[in-house]
């Protein structure tokens, strides 16, 4: 049950029209907005975080830190953020359901806005069985959705989730993430539409290799009424091998690789792939950035950060705009 009893409704700290961050500044212009995943990493030594992160600085508008992505433990997501925010640089910290009950994630959150986080992604998370630790015991005392709003309720009415007031709330831009090609399809535009209702602000989807497919759900969306709503910024993989395809397609749950790209990059020399997964993710990009209710893109790669930059490059999408009197960060 997620009603708390006795909350006190407050007013809005500020209007929606208001930026939260530099992100949401772009959001409110007109800017095709390019945002990427940082690759978590597996040490102790900020050095790590940073190393990768100087990779895509100025080339991005934000970064997003992962949250044990695909159940294997990293870096802490909230670490690797602050790393980020002292660096000069605009994190997107994800969230997930699975390793935390309520009291914890409302616990990350506050802490996650002290330490300077505006935007965070919030999503249910994979399961521990697709992970490195298998028996791991998942928490899931939330999904994704529950999760939205009760963010939304710490920012908006200034209360923890049982209606307990908060002394300072929290100042965040909220996404969500969906994905348009995992079945049932006919069910992913209207669990877009309770993400928005519950309080996401921004949609970044799952990896998109079938644009024919990514159309069909932005044509149900909008028979929902629910493109324009928000921005929608459409996740790209810049694969480097085609041993990268094939796991993403059998070993990451939720992603759809359709066999003709595994396929053509089959077809290249081993010392070639790269290039060949740089004009692929150049291709869909291009073919997504003018589809209704596409506000930008959302790059991913696997080590592989030189494609990203690549790939912007490629798609006419370098220099990124500075927001005229940025939001500072932090």
């Amino acid at each position: 049950m997620l009603r708390p009893r006795g909350r006190r409704s407050r007013p809005r700290s500020e209007p929606m029209s208001v930026a939260r961050s530099r992100l949401h500044q772009l959001f409110l212009s007109d800017e095709f907005v390019v945002t990427a995943e940082l690759q978590a990493t597996d040490s102790a030594d900020p050095a790590s975080v940073l190393e990768l992160a100087d990779l895509l600085r100025g080339r991005v508008d934000a970064v997003n830190c992962t949250d044990n992505s695909s159940a294997h433990p990293h870096i802490s997501g909230i670490a690797a953020a602050h790393l980020l925010i002292d660096a000069g640089l605009e994190p997107v910290l994800q969230f997930t359901c699975r390793d935390r009950n309520r009291l914890a994630l409302q616990a990350d959150l506050l802490g996650a806005a002290a330490l300077g986080v505006r935007n965070v992604c919030l999503m249910t998370g994979d399961d521990v069985s697709a992970g490195d630790h298998p028996d791991a015991k998942p928490i899931y005392d939330l999904d994704s959705i529950h999760l939205l709003r009760i963010a939304r309720i710490m920012r908006d009415e200034g209360t923890y989730l049982s209606g307990r007031e908060l002394d300072a709330p929290p100042s965040f831009l909220i996404g969500a993430v969906e994905n348009p090609f995992a079945p049932p399809l006919e069910f992913r535009p209207m669990r877009l539409g309770k993400k928005i209702e519950a309080g996401a602000e921004f949609i970044q989807t799952q990896v998109c290799f079938d644009v024919p497919r990514l159309r069909l759900f932005l044509a149900r969306a909008g028979d929902l009424g629910l493109l324009g709503a928000v921005p929608i910024l459409v996740g790209v993989f810049v694969p480097r091998t085609a041993r990268a395809t094939r796991y993403l397609r059998d070993q990451v749950p939720g992603i759809d690789v359709p066999d003709g790209v595994i396929e053509r990059m089959d077809a290249v020399p081993p010392d070639r792939q790269a290039e060949e997964g740089i004009r692929i993710a150049t291709e869909i990009v291009n073919e997504v950035r003018d589809l209704p209710g596409i506000r930008g893109v959302h790059l991913m790669a696997i080590r592989n950060e030189a494609g990203i930059r690549r790939v912007l490059d490629d798609a006419g999408l370098l220099p990124r705009p500075e927001p005229v009197g940025s939001v500072p960060v932090g």
